[in-house]
């Protein structure tokens, strides 16, 4: 629930709390897949679509839409709900870049997904687009 210690003066979630949240939802889809410690890698962006109003539900749904060896992209997706009107609206969402870690925080394989259900295999091949995307933009920042 979206309390007041977390509102702008606009009466509003702050985005950073959204942003929060968001990276524990992915966090807790990574883990789960990996079952080890994983880490945020990166970030792709932020949508923020809609405003979270003090007192609305925010609801988080997080899944790992693909692994590449250690790294897995999870994509989170976030709605709100007014309690009152029952009003469901989507208003964020973002892919993230996990590695699972062992103790000694090394990166370390992790199991593969295995898409089963026609939207799983969207995400599936969407990530790997991303991921190439994302590759080129890391190698373009290196030089």
């Amino acid at each position: 629930m979206a309390l007041p210690n977390d509102a702008n003066p606009l009466g509003h979630l702050i985005g950073g709390k959204v942003m929060h949240l968001v990276d524990v939802a992915a966090a807790i889809a990574a883990n789960r897949h990996a079952r080890r410690a994983c880490v945020t890698a990166s970030v792709d962006y932020m949508t923020f679509l809609h405003p979270v109003h003090i007192g609305e539900l925010v609801i988080l749904r997080s899944s790992v839409n693909r692994v590449f060896t250690t790294s897995m992209e999870v994509g989170v997706k976030v709605w709100v709900e007014n309690l009152q009107t029952g009003q469901v609206r989507h208003t964020s969402s973002a892919y993230l870049t996990f590695v699972a870690i062992n103790a000694q925080g090394e990166p370390v394989p992790v199991p593969p997904v295995i898409p089963e259900t026609e939207e799983e295999r969207r995400r599936f091949d969407q990530a790997g687009a991303r991921r190439a995307y994302r590759l080129e933009q890391r190698n373009r920042m290196r030089r």
